[in-house]
């Protein structure tokens, strides 16, 4: 076997709804929730096709982290494997089967582009404490790749086009990514270059909500060509979580009154921080903010997730072969 390797980081996803509840304990490092933040969520997932019982093709955050694993991997020709944070394959079960086929050496990255601590801190966290005696490469963050800008342009574009000639008016396109609790924003620990954790750092902000942004600036600028302007873009923060405390904002629900107040006749929605479909997507867009578009008179339209994009894979690809400089930190050496 090839002594090395990429490693691909993702959050994880349960894969029945009895697991919810374990499931949260994890995300939440194992503080427990109140039964209806727990049936709150079993809900969500069940709108988007979850049961008691596996479905076949596995949920979708599994199913297309699983398939973005195997396209990179026919793209570089070298083993590709994922780990998931919060639920099966976890980074250390995925680590132990690198070990068990012979992995030395591994780069490490992300499915989140935008560097945080809250997504890409935790992930290194997880790999360093799992990966004894290997050498690890980790990058941590890819916001600002062409390809990635690219690749959501490619999936705004038609639908754009398409809400525009319905309406016969400029719909607005409303860039979204995952919000983070405000208390990670401007509070950090060891989630820089070369830091263990636990290690005392100084606070700094943290790079996400700038980095979030970015992105969505960057895809808008590759839809000049189709004649969107920066009067045509907006953005917000989605998915708020549901355990309480202050998160950052503006929100889309906020935002959407504002579209409506303004007089826009509908809205179109890219989240920029997610690469494929899951419950924040197929549930929180799709479902619950297409209810509030409706209920302030909009008519809502969503790009399509990137899941399996040759763009999206081609990126990856040239940050695997180091062709493209990511933000990446010091080669680590377990022990």
């Amino acid at each position: 076997m090839s002594e090395e390797a990429v490693l691909l980081l993702a959050h994880g996803t349960p894969d029945v709804l009895d697991e919810m509840a374990e499931y949260l304990s994890r995300v939440t490092g194992g503080r427990s929730l109140p039964r209806e933040v727990v049936e709150e969520l079993q809900h969500r997932y069940a709108e988007i096709g979850l049961r008691n019982h596996p479905i076949p093709a596995g949920p979708p955050l599994t199913k297309w982290t699983l398939e973005q694993g195997r396209l990179l991997g026919a793209a570089l020709g070298i083993k590709v494997y994922v780990g998931m944070r919060n639920w099966h394959p976890y980074i250390a079960e995925t680590l132990a089967t690198m070990r068990a086929d012979g992995v030395k050496r591994f780069k490490a990255i992300c499915l989140a582009p935008q560097n945080s601590r809250t997504s890409t801190g935790l992930y290194r966290r997880a790999t360093i404490a799992a990966a004894s005696g290997m050498e690890m490469e980790f990058v941590a963050g890819w916001a600002e790749h062409p390809l990635l800008a690219q690749a959501f342009a490619e999936r705004l574009q038609p639908v754009w086009s398409q809400a525009c000639a319905a309406t016969g008016s400029r719909i607005p396109v409303l860039f979204t990514a995952h919000s983070v609790p405000c208390r990670t924003i401007m509070t950090g620990e060891a989630s820089i270059a070369g830091a263990r954790p636990g290690t005392p750092v100084q606070a700094s902000p943290d790079p996400y909500p700038v980095e979030a942004k970015r992105t969505a600036q960057l895809v808008a600028e590759r839809m000049a060509g189709s004649g969107m302007t920066e009067a045509d873009w907006f953005f917000a923060f989605q998915s708020q979580g549901v355990s309480g405390g202050p998160w950052i904002g503006p929100t889309v629900e906020d935002t959407l009154k504002a579209l409506a107040a303004a007089g826009y006749a509908g809205v179109v929605m890219q989240p920029v921080g997610f690469l494929c479909d899951h419950v924040e997507i197929l549930y929180d867009i799709d479902v619950a903010f297409a209810a509030t578009a409706r209920g302030l008179g909009l008519k809502l339209w969503r790009a399509d997730s990137l899941n399996d994009s040759p763009l999206l894979i081609e990126a990856l690809a040239e940050i695997a072969r180091g062709q493209w400089p990511a933000q990446v930190d010091e080669v680590v050496s377990i022990p």
